[in-house]
């Protein structure tokens, strides 16, 4: 049997402890148990130890939007991997475009907090992908591969990574990547993975790119799309179970 799509629900830095108290609440009355799909809630910072007590025992799991690359010490305002498993959570999120863009992060410190993460025992969803102005020059390729030579360790592999490719120009656009352009450049990660190391086949490789219910079952129905890393979409609870339900579907006509 195939391994299942995952499904990532980006909340960025958006609801409070009650809103996002309702929103768990709906996304449980909605099922979102029910479906053949990873499914991935990845909250701000101060809603973890909250929303892992919601979803215990529901087969969600939790996620922590960044980590810091040291266990411990004097970085006031950082969270450490350690910290983010000891609240729970199975998975982060590094090298974000948005960390990239907005708070300059580099290769080689997202390398350094995905060799943290995996020590504390949390699968990193490393996301790269280019600009508009990478894309219109033709660097897409070349971009995503330096990122992907740069930032994974040596190890990689299905057991300890997940890829997310993001086209920069889309993430809250509205505007989404064609599906032969999808095709292209997920197809480049995985010959680029399977360069770096023998042990990379089966890592899964998520389209982050303004998923919504309208176009999520033509993008996961991709060669090499293992499944989404979702926004603004996931803030909605009846979009976010729409996403779920066509991907699990799609994943299923695929067997």
């Amino acid at each position: 049997m195939a391994t299942p799509p995952i499904i990532a629900g980006n909340w960025k830095m958006n609801l409070l402890l009650e809103s996002s108290t309702k929103l768990i609440s709906d996304l449980k009355k909605g099922g979102i148990s029910k479906f053949r799909a990873r499914v991935i809630i990845i909250p701000p910072a101060t809603l973890l130890s909250s929303i892992a007590d919601q979803i215990k025992n529901t087969g969600v799991f939790l996620g922590a939007q960044n980590c810091h690359e040291e266990l411990k010490g004097a970085f006031t305002g950082e969270v450490s991997a350690e910290m983010l498993a000891s609240a729970g959570c199975n998975y982060v999120i590094l090298g974000h475009s948005e960390r990239r863009t907005l708070f300059g992060e580099t290769n080689a410190q997202i390398k350094a907090k995905m060799s943290s993460a995996i020590k504390c025992g949390l699968t990193p969803i490393v996301c790269v992908g280019e600009s508009l102005r990478q894309r219109e020059a033709g660097g897409a390729m070349d971009t995503v591969e330096t990122q992907l030579e740069e930032c994974l360790i040596d190890e990689v592999s299905k057991d300890n990574c997940i890829i997310a490719y993001e086209p920069v120009w889309a993430i809250g656009t509205g505007q989404t990547a064609e599906p032969d352009d999808i095709e292209e450049i997920h197809s480049h990660i995985r010959n680029t993975l399977q360069a770096k190391n023998s042990n990379s086949d089966g890592i899964p490789i998520l389209y982050g790119g303004s998923v919504k219910p309208e176009n999520a079952s033509k993008i996961l129905a991709l060669p090499d799309v293992g499944g989404a890393l979702v926004g603004g979409a996931s803030l909605n609870p009846k979009d976010f179970l729409a996403i779920i339900d066509k991907t699990a579907k799609t994943a299923g006509k695929s067997e």
